[in-house]
């Protein structure tokens, strides 16, 4: 740590975050858990929504009742054996933990198994300084848990047993009760997303004058967050696929409350969120994996497009996503799927808000590609946090499609979720082709460095499967640079000679070739699409030299295409690609 880091670091903080961390800090000191959990608790109010249809599960149920009834917890990849029911304060880690809280799996097990469990926590688990269930995060997630799951799809039974009623009433308003006075606005983003719909949640769930007052906190932080939040092509403004998912699920389930404030402030953006979403979903129906993001921890795009479907009551439409262009131009995701398979994304976008930056990846102009329904070349992904040495592989400009500079990421990334000096993307265009598009940019997240070196990367994609990229590095002195392209690893390569790679994957083969002055080689690297998942993998990797072309710069011009099952191929910096005889220019 340096003063330098530390000042890039707090100087974008807002002043609500600064003082929400002097809050949360001086209510550590001096409130008195204990006591505010004997505050008397008014008599059951009753449950007065309507929703419009099933609640849906806030992810795949990967758990199955038979594991959680025999004690088997499985989260971010790690299985325990915690007894059933289980000890709740156990666990590897405070993530491992926080899932353990949310009660995600009530949704695998049947009303008796569920009422088990939950009256254990409520017994066992009480409020009281330090525990981890009772932070607000996993509060704010638990209640949208326990109201959808038992007065949603269990609400006849859940009224049908007075006693345990009485019990969870009492429960879910001392926790509402508390997460008032706990916001998370140290943090905002996400998290204070989630403390807001649960608020609004709780309060369109219950009557009484206390969800009243729930839901007029719940629904002004809406308000004030939903446009911040929400940019205006629905992107999620912290950048990550997998909260693009959760943001969508979360304004579904606040719509499918049947509250009629609610859907006139939702209605809107959260139909940009879904259209968004499905521009960054694969062939395979799962999302990209740019910044912090991971596959099966939310519902996958399309079961999400189609429950949002039902909730607004006016037809779905054609559950296939449209093929074409694509662009996201404030989220900076650009991109274009075509009926053959292929798919293409490219991260052209900032990192994110800079008072905000714990999910970004050093991941500037990377991409994504599918070709004939498969994922050939990958993004990172994200491994578990727990995992030190693995969290900053995964957030490194070296895990990401694109060029890293002299062995440095394009951003200060420090401990689990810092970021001191950050790259922007400067001068992005997005030009749509009748074949397909053209994408250019640059950015300075390397001018840090001595010779303040610019990277600069100029794409081309054409719909039969050819992708031509064409980088130039500036800089006032020699500097080292390398291009890489991730392989998913289900890719094989078959062929290396020179600047070539033959490439063959499940579903046929494709070829890469490098252009410039430079060399080739395959280093191994890391995919990890999932919490707590390490796949070994291969990663092309072209390091370029600088040439001189006037006495204050030096350039490194280099590039590579990717071409589709294809027998000759050419590239060119200049004029572009030759593929089977046919010419894709710049």
């Amino acid at each position: 740590m340096s003063a330098a880091r530390l000042f890039h670091t707090l100087r974008f903080l807002r002043f609500r975050q600064i003082a929400g961390q002097l809050r949360v800090r001086g209510q550590g000191l001096v409130e008195k858990p204990t006591r505010f959990a004997r505050r008397p608790v008014p008599r059951y109010p009753g449950c007065r929504w309507n929703p419009r249809a099933e609640f849906l599960p806030p992810g795949p149920q990967t758990q199955g009742a038979e594991d959680l009834l025999r004690g088997e917890f499985r989260f971010i990849g790690d299985g325990q054996r915690l007894g059933w029911p289980p000890r709740w304060d156990a666990g590897p880690s405070r993530l491992w933990r926080y899932n353990l809280h949310y009660f995600e799996y009530l949704w695998a097990l049947e009303f008796a198994e569920a009422r088990v469990v939950v009256r254990h926590w409520i017994e066992n688990h009480a409020l009281a300084r330090g525990r981890v269930g009772w932070e607000p995060y996993p509060t704010s997630l638990r209640l949208l848990n326990w109201c959808g799951y038992f007065l949603g799809r269990h609400r006849d039974a859940t009224e049908a047993d007075a006693e345990f009623l009485t019990e969870l009433w009492g429960s879910v308003q001392l926790q509402v009760e508390w997460l008032t006075q706990h916001l998370e606005t140290h943090l905002l983003g996400n998290h204070l997303l989630e403390n807001a719909a649960a608020l609004a949640f709780c309060g369109s769930c219950f009557d009484g004058a206390s969800a009243d007052g729930w839901f007029r906190q719940g629904r002004q932080l809406l308000v004030e967050q939903l446009p911040e939040q929400i940019l205006d092509d629905g992107g999620h403004f912290e950048h990550s696929p997998m909260y693009q998912l959760r943001v969508a699920y979360l304004l579904t389930t606040l719509l499918n409350t049947g509250q009629p404030e609610l859907a006139a402030l939702i209605e809107e953006p959260l139909e940009r969120v879904v259209d968004a979403m499905v521009h960054m979903s694969h062939p395979d129906r799962d999302i990209a994996l740019f910044n912090d993001s991971a596959l099966n921890v939310y519902n996958d795009p399309q079961t999400l497009r189609k429950w949002w479907a039902t909730v607004r009551r006016r037809p779905q439409g054609s559950e296939t996503p449209a093929f074409g262009t694509f662009s996201l131009p404030a989220l900076g995701y650009y991109g274009a799927r075509g009926e053959s398979g292929h798919y293409v994304i490219c991260d052209a976008g900032a990192l994110g808000p800079d008072y905000l930056l714990g999910h970004a990846h050093g991941g500037i102009f990377s991409f994504e590609l599918s070709l004939s329904g498969h994922r050939v070349i990958v993004d990172s992904g994200v491994y578990g946090y727990e995992t030190d040495e693995m969290r900053r592989y995964c957030r490194s400009t070296r895990a990401h499609n694109t060029v890293e500079i002299d062995g440095q990421s394009q951003c200060e990334f420090w401990a689990s979720f810092r970021v001191g000096r950050r790259g922007r993307p400067r001068d992005v265009e997005m030009e749509p082709t009748m074949d397909g598009f053209r994408l250019r940019g640059w950015h300075d997240g390397y001018q840090r460095l001595g010779g303040r070196p610019t990277h600069r990367r100029e794409s081309a994609w054409h719909d039969r499967g050819v992708l031509m990229v064409r980088d130039t590095i500036t800089s006032s002195r020699r500097v080292s640079g390398v291009s890489r392209v991730h392989l998913h690893p289900d890719c094989r390569i078959t062929g290396l000679a020179g600047c070539e790679a033959v490439v063959e994957h499940p579903r046929g083969r494709f070829r890469v070739r490098f252009a410039g002055p430079g060399e080739l080689e395959v280093e191994d690297s890391y995919y990890c699409p999932e919490f707590g998942v390490r796949i070994e993998n291969r990663a092309l990797a072209f390091t370029a030299s600088a040439a001189p072309i006037r006495s204050a710069s030096l350039v490194a011009k280099t590039g590579f295409c990717i071409a589709s099952d294809t027998e000759e191929f050419e590239y060119d910096l200049a004029s572009g690609a030759k593929v089977d005889g046919q010419s894709y220019g710049w």
